[in-house]
């Protein structure tokens, strides 16, 4: 039997898989976030959370390295080569061998897209936008953060939900369904205790992270104008990514399929704010595109991408 694993390495957590010639998994582990850009002390942390989680999942199989055929990683944060090669190559000073590594966007084609030929569109803690188009090019927007305008990762929306409760309760700018929704979760009853959680944000802890987002999109659900403008907003910023890469690689066809993956996109009740997505890039593609929903587990595309690729 060969053995081959796949890495699906994101800002908040990475999953590890381990796979058989016929795709079945086998077992797997999850370990922390592995996006260099998160850490302190950069490629050294991801490399350490990386290298853990390889260790982890082979002993849970009771199997060794050298038993593994390929490995395929998707990573957060490996988006130019320099990034790609450093990380290549503290790995390969670790041990590992016969392994590539790529954008974790790109995994996301790999595992949802029907013909291989999509867009992925990725919105978890981050932003990405990669494209795999007729003739076996790729290409990736977005992914900078502020840099380049990403607003639709789970950490950009939990600050703004913040921001929309602060112009509501100091500012009194406008009154938003977002606050309410805050207020509610927590059962506060005074602006104080809202901006205390201010520190829990900046700390990426994860338990507010996802109250924040989801008052926030509870608030659009609700038909709350502040909410849905900001929707909007989001909506276009994606929709431009799209049509980016439609005019950058080639796309055959009339139709284009757009995988959509993370929390943002695939787990969160926020139909209102993937209508405008859809609607704004087909206007701006002059193509129709069919979204379709990741349901697997991203890492199942490392295997896919493995098995069309590199078990030859």
């Amino acid at each position: 039997m060969k053995y081959y694993i796949g890495v699906d390495g994101g800002g908040t957590k990475t999953a590890f898989a381990l796979f058989d010639e016929n795709k079945n998994m086998l077992c797997n582990v999850e370990g922390k976030g592995s996006n260099h850009e998160n850490y302190d002390n950069g490629f050294d942390d991801a490399v350490a959370v990386i290298w853990q989680g390889l260790n982890d999942l082979c002993n849970k199989a009771e199997i060794n390295f050298d038993d593994v055929s390929f490995t395929l990683m998707g990573l957060a944060g490996i988006d130019h080569p320099w990034q790609h090669d450093k990380m290549c190559a503290m790995l390969s000073e670790l041990g590992l061998k016969n392994f590539e590594i790529y954008n974790d966007g790109f995994i996301v084609i790999k595992a949802g897209s029907i013909s291989g030929v999509a867009i992925g569109y990725n919105c978890g803690t981050g932003v990405c936008c990669n494209g795999i188009d007729s003739n076996g090019n790729a290409m990736q927007l977005m992914g900078l953060g502020d840099f380049t305008g990403d607003i639709s990762g789970g950490t950009n929306i939990a600050v703004k939900a913040f921001e929309i409760a602060y112009n509501e309760l100091y500012l009194r700018m406008y009154t938003s369904a977002v606050t309410k929704n805050i207020m509610k979760i927590y059962g506060f009853t005074t602006r104080e205790e809202v901006v205390d959680l201010v520190g829990h944000l900046e700390n990426m802890e994860g338990e507010h992270i996802r109250n924040f987002i989801s008052a926030f999109f509870d608030a659009a659900n609700e038909g709350d104008k502040v909410a849905l403008d900001y929707c909007e907003a989001m909506a276009e910023r994606g929709a431009r990514a799209i049509h980016g890469l439609t005019q950058e690689l080639t796309f055959n066809g009339d139709e284009v399929e757009v995988v959509l993956s993370g929390s943002i996109n695939v787990k969160l009740p926020n139909q209102p704010y993937l209508d405008m997505l859809k609607a704004k890039a087909e206007a701006y593609t002059g193509k129709k595109l069919q979204f379709i929903k990741l349901t697997e587990m991203p890492v199942v595309g490392c295997i896919n991408w493995i098995m069309q690729e590199y078990a030859k």
